[in-house]
């Protein structure tokens, strides 16, 4: 009987012991992979930059740091440089902020707080399925149906009433194109929109139920426990939703080609054709030969926007700490 109990016990101990063994092999390859995939991300990182700064080099070396300053685009005379362009690609990503972030707000609000619960999932999933639309279809929708809605109905009456002004005059100058500047910060606008409410949504969400039902009961009404209980509870967060917001304005390509008008050229018009980074890049890089001052003049701007994204990654890093502390 002793004989039969022992055998039992080491022929239970022999599997445990083995998956002891298999564990402690297992555990240091799956740290070693994590410590991989870690510093895999940092290698294709500076790669990327690396080769963006390689490329552009000769560009910088040839115009100096007046490249970044300079306004001229000029293929035939081979005289490049970046300021419309960073110039486009802001001015585009600000409009499309402003725009957007009222209209997140709305949405998140009715759907935490308005919205029947039959509506909500139906207005939500439109809102992901805004989000699953490519670029280049927002592009063509701008192109076909903003574009001339803008040139007909609505730059017109603007420049009319407005154009003539002092001060505010020269944002509402020009011919009404259609195209242009604030054309492309609204079909941005519609593109992050729903990255945006999505994560308004997220955040109202978790305000802790408590705290609204004590505002409630307090007599307070349904905007002011918004205002004084939800935004500021989760005000972290929306800070990084509008940060990612913005950075993701600032590298889209193919929608802001269609209806920004892509010409090089400055001006202080909200209506007036203008050009992005990425665009830019878009339009030219097909028609740049290889080793030519013109490749590499794009290859510089592709440098330069990694470093306005950079910089826009670091200052929402740096809101939403100053906020939790």
């Amino acid at each position: 009987m002793d004989a039969t109990v022992d055998s039992m016990r080491s022929g239970s101990a022999q599997p445990i012991s083995k998956a002891k063994a298999t564990g402690r092999l297992a555990d240091p390859i799956f740290v070693g992979l994590l410590w991989a995939s870690g510093i895999f991300v940092l290698i294709l990182l500076g790669l990327i930059i690396a080769e963006l700064f390689k490329g552009g080099l000769p560009a910088l070396q040839h115009f100096g740091l007046d490249f970044i300053w300079s306004p001229a685009w000029n293929p035939v005379t081979e005289n490049f440089g970046a300021l419309v362009m960073i110039y486009g690609t802001l001015f585009s990503a600000i409009i499309a902020v402003v725009v957007a972030l009222p209209l997140s707000f709305g949405i998140a609000f009715f759907l935490t707080e308005i919205a029947p619960q039959p509506l909500k999932r139906p207005i939500g999933v439109a809102v992901q399925l805004l989000a699953a639309v490519p670029s280049i279809i927002y592009g063509m929708w701008g192109f076909f149906v903003i574009v001339p809605l803008m040139a007909a109905y609505v730059q017109p009456p603007i420049i009319d009433i407005f154009g003539n002004l002092p001060l505010i005059g020269a944002l509402f100058a020009g011919p009404p194109l259609g195209s242009g500047m604030f054309t492309a910060g609204l079909i941005l606008a519609v593109m992050i929109v729903p990255f945006i409410t999505a994560m308004f949504v997220e955040t109202l969400e978790s305000v802790p139920t408590m705290l609204k039902e004590s505002a409630y009961g307090v007599g307070c009404t349904t905007y002011e426990v918004y205002k004084n209980v939800s935004v500021p509870y989760g005000k972290t967060a929306m800070v990084g939703a509008i940060m990612l917001g913005l950075g993701r304005a600032l590298g889209e390509t193919m929608a802001v080609t269609f209806v920004i008008g892509n010409a090089t050229r400055m001006s202080a018009s909200l209506f007036a054709p203008g050009a992005t980074i990425a665009s830019t890049i878009a339009n030219e890089f097909p028609e740049a030969p290889i080793g030519s001052l013109k490749l590499t003049s794009l290859l510089q701007l592709g440098f330069i926007l990694f470093v306005i994204s950079f910089i826009v990654l670091a200052l929402s890093r740096a809101l939403v700490r100053s906020r939790l502390d």
